[in-house]
Formats: structure tokens, sequence, C-alpha cells
């Protein structure tokens, strides 16, 4: 059972999906801040899905059938390189042609900005270190909760907060009960996704 669960956390908050986890929250969590009931949001949303984790998967799957990686999982960090700078890619243009061709509020290309500066941080440090993707990507969406939280007293977030920060701990004992990281690797895949996204955030929005 407790196998089944570390494997279904592991999946449901994979890195990829995490980008479409924070539109989901400035979209439909927080409108009043995002004025995002002015704009089409499923449109929005659908955008970011497709750019963030569909176009990223298909070439994930595609370097598996060409023999590029071995395993869509990138277990060995030798394999990660590679498909992380791919992605670093995608993200990057993803971000730009959001500011270039929507007219939408800054918190939303600040959200795509903060989450392609991970990547590419992430991919700088593979080269030398495995540090966990997944704690990468949900202490990033954790640490722009608390942001907007702090930037938004009138607004009660405690929800969006103790949600952030169970899903961080389970995300965390997840990948520690299936061995996929040590307790460093996950410490430092935090550290870098809470860093940048708080960071970015707390200065620029």
């Amino acid at each position: 059972m407790a196998q089944k669960l570390a494997l279904f956390l592991s999946y449901t908050f994979q890195p990829l999906l995490i980008p479409t986890l924070i539109f989901v929250f400035l979209l439909f969590g927080i409108p009043e801040v995002s004025a995002s009931q002015y704009y089409n949001q499923w449109f929005i949303l659908m955008m970011v899905f497709v750019t963030t984790f569909v176009i990223p998967v298909l070439s994930l799957l595609t370097m598996k059938l060409t023999g590029n990686i071995g395993s869509i999982h990138l277990e060995n960090r030798d394999e990660r390189v590679f498909p992380f700078s791919t992605v670093s890619l995608f993200y990057g243009i993803s971000t730009y042609l959001f500011y270039l061709k929507f007219e939408i509020e800054p918190v939303f290309i600040l959200a795509l900005s903060s989450i392609t500066i991970c990547v590419i941080l992430l991919t700088s440090i593979t080269f030398f270190w495995k540090i966990s993707a997944h704690m990468t990507g949900i202490a990033g969406f954790l640490g722009i909760i608390i942001v907007i939280a702090l930037k938004n007293p009138a607004f009660n977030l405690v929800n969006f907060l103790l949600v952030g920060i169970i899903l961080s701990g389970s995300v965390a004992s997840s990948r520690l009960y299936l061995n996929a990281h040590t307790p460093i690797e996950i410490f430092g895949g935090f550290l870098l996704g809470f860093s940048v996204c708080f960071g970015t955030f707390y200065t620029y929005l």
C-alpha cells in the first residue's frame, strides 16, 4: 500500500506537471489577485499544459524510443543532462512566446520565468550532482504560494499554504521511500525550487 501511494504521489506531482498546477492555482485559486477572470482561463491553462507537459513528454518518449535514454524516469544522473537541457529549451521558448504573444498579467510571465530559471539551474547542477527535480518543482510551488499570501494579506490563503506544505512533505517522503534520492538530494532540490521562486516573486511581484 505504501509503495502504491509513493508511486501515485511521484507520478501525480512529477516535475513536468508542476507548471500546470501553478497555473491552476493562479487562474482559479486566486482570480482576484491574478485578474484571471478577465482572460480565457481555460485557453491559457491548455497552452501551459501543452507547452510545459505534452511537448516535453513527447520529446522524452522519442529519446526513449531512439535509445538516447534508457528510461523516462531518468534515474541515472548522466542520463538527465540531455533531457533536462531539452526541457530547459522548451520552457525558455514557452516563456518568450507567452511574453511576446499574450497580453496577460505579469504574474503569469513571472511564474513561467521562475519555472524556467529553476529548470536551467537544475540542468546545470545535474552536470555535477543529482538532486530531486520533484522537490524543485513542488518547493517552487510552495514558495509562490507563500509570497502571494504575504503580499496579499486581505485574502485568506491558509488552506493553500497547508496543502502546499503537506504536498511538499508527502512528495519528499515518497521519493525517499522509493529510494529515488538521498535526504541531501531531496533538500538540494527543495532549496533550489523554493529559493528561486520565492526570491523572484518576492522581488518582482
